[in-house]
């Protein structure tokens, strides 16, 4: 069993968990994932690792309340315990010195870019960043990501704090006025990570995407992670999850992400009928 020792309401549908998992941090690095149950009967669900504390053996999640696991899960409270919580999973990103890093995060994915900002800063990098969700209340980790970038934009779909429209924008915007940025990360949804890519080919800027397959068991015996990159099927949780976004089949992912709404739909009003009976 894995303790929850803190929690947090970052937004209203999003919640922080510092989990006491001693073993899982001792070897996390920026880039990672763990697989999570939450109880006996329940799914396996991939959350990426949005920071962790070697000394005091903690991993941090930060979870969208999406579907049923993910709702059911942003229930606990502190004191509670997670049946299972495997990890670190997936390979690490990797970190050079490529002179100018970006990070780009949308959504619930903002968590997910802090790991991967700090680990580029320590490695020498100048890092730009961008992180953009629907409106200000889905904002979460500013503070936290400016202090360890060089320069932060923030976007909000409406305009309702920092830039008004989508994360492209300043994205189009530093890649026209320089200096060149040498590598870009992006982590967020699929529809986004694809509309980024497109925007850096122009550019020739290399750029890794996080890609949110699919996934039950993490170790690519169930396949349920295919996806096509670079004209070859791979497993995005043990060939990934990290992967060129230029390469990327977006539109077999996109397909494939679709495949169990109608389930999972159905999952989540069973749940709500449980909860009030």
């Amino acid at each position: 069993m894995y303790e929850i020792l803190a929690t947090e309401d970052l937004t209203p549908v999003t919640r922080l968990f510092e989990v006491h998992a001693p073993e899982v941090a001792r070897k996390a690095r920026a880039g990672q994932f763990v697989i999570v149950r939450v109880h006996e009967k329940g799914d396996r669900i991939p959350l990426t690792i949005a920071d962790y504390d070697r000394e005091r053996g903690t991993i941090t999640l930060v979870v969208q309340a999406v579907g049923k696991t993910t709702m059911q899960m942003n229930t606990l409270e502190r004191g509670a315990r997670l049946v299972t919580f495997a990890g670190p999973l997936g390979n690490p990103a990797e970190m050079e010195p490529y002179g100018t890093a970006l990070c780009v995060g949308g959504g619930s994915s903002i968590a997910a870019i802090y790991p991967l900002a700090r680990a580029l800063k320590e490695a020498g990098n100048r890092v730009l960043a961008i992180i953009g969700a629907r409106s200000e209340g889905l904002i979460f980790w500013e503070a936290r990501i400016r202090a360890v970038s060089d320069e932060l934009i923030v976007c909000t779909d409406d305009g309702s704090y920092g830039r008004g429209g989508l994360v492209t924008l300043p994205l189009q915007e530093l890649l026209e006025a320089g200096p060149p940025i040498n590598h870009a990360f992006v982590v967020g949804p699929a529809i986004m990570m694809k509309a980024c890519a497109t925007t850096t080919r122009p550019f020739g800027v290399p750029t890794t995407v996080s890609l949110n397959a699919i996934m039950i068991d993490g170790t690519g015996m169930c396949g349920g992670c295919r996806v096509e990159v670079n004209g070859q099927m791979r497993f995005a949780c043990v060939d990934g999850p990290k992967f060129d976004g230029h390469q990327v089949n977006w539109e077999l992912l996109l397909s494939r992400q679709r495949r169990y709404l109608a389930e999972e739909k159905r999952a989540v009003e069973r749940w709500h009928k449980e909860r009030i009976a």
